[in-house]
């Protein structure tokens, strides 16, 4: 069941307070989240609303660039997916005035555009849109968006503060670089120099106490790059999900985290 589907009209009434984080709190729920969907062609909209209506979120509806725009400014959403043709103010128009502005630059923006030409793709991406969606859209992609942005899947587990060497790399060429913090899900690591988003990465580190060792397949998740700070408490670096996890070393992360007995962070 949607918790709240607001339009532009009483967008005023029902404004919740400002002060918007783009990755909401540790055990949120889905209801806690607030996704925009801007598109002038309701049958997309009804479309893209039955991808999200089962998980739960918060909807806000916008039939056009400006009132996107406008619902940004006042409500503060936690994701944004723009229709790159509409009325008034086109979605990448409507994305360069998001990220221009400080106090929204944060917010994630997933633009949605039947055209796979060099110039819509150009368009998109000059905008600073963080990801883009060719339709037709399937209702896997378009939740797989929604959840990578809102870091739902990593946020589950609870994460605690850890301080570990971390041997990684996309292939043969092996880096290494400090953890930060720890779940069974996924750690977030320290460097000045993160992968792009999604890059696949060969994982090894040691865990106090025990000594075990811990190999697995990941994929960079979610960045935190100088040029843009998702999480001010966080330094520059790179959220890294855990992709390949054996039983053995799932149980080993899990007594580490419950030893530490430290409150979530993340």
């Amino acid at each position: 069941m949607w918790n709240s589907e607001i339009t532009l009209e009483d967008a005023g009434e029902k404004a919740k307070p400002l002060g918007h984080s783009s990755l909401p709190a540790q055990n949120q729920r889905a209801d806690s989240w607030t996704v925009l969907l801007a598109d002038d062609v309701e049958l997309f909209i009804e479309l893209e609303k039955s991808f999200l209506r089962r998980a739960g979120f918060n909807l806000l509806i916008a039939q056009n660039g400006r009132e996107a725009l406008a619902l940004v400014r006042e409500r503060r959403p936690d994701l944004v997916f723009l229709d790159l043709y509409m009325p008034e103010m086109n979605g990448d128009e409507c994305c360069r005035e998001i990220k221009s502005d400080p106090d929204l630059a944060s917010i994630p923006v997933i633009v949605v555009t039947h055209g796979q030409g060099e110039d819509e793709m150009s368009r998109c991406r000059e905008a600073g849109c963080d990801e883009i969606l060719l339709e037709p859209v399937s209702r896997q992609h378009f939740l797989g968006a929604a959840r990578k942005f809102l870091q739902l899947d990593q946020r589950i587990a609870p994460r605690v503060d850890a301080r570990l060497l971390v041997r990684f790399g996309p292939d043969e060429s092996i880096l290494s670089s400090y953890s930060i913090n720890l779940s069974t899900g996924g750690l977030f690591l320290e460097t000045d120099d993160p992968l792009p988003i999604d890059s696949p990465l060969n994982l090894e580190f040691l865990l106090p106490g025990p000594g075990k060792k811990i190999r697995c397949r990941g994929r960079v998740a979610w960045l935190n790059s100088s040029g843009r700070i998702l999480k001010r408490d966080l330094p520059v670096g790179m959220g890294v999900q855990f992709l390949n996890l054996t039983l053995e070393h799932m149980e080993a992360l899990r007594a580490f985290i419950h030893s530490r007995n430290l409150t979530p962070t993340w």
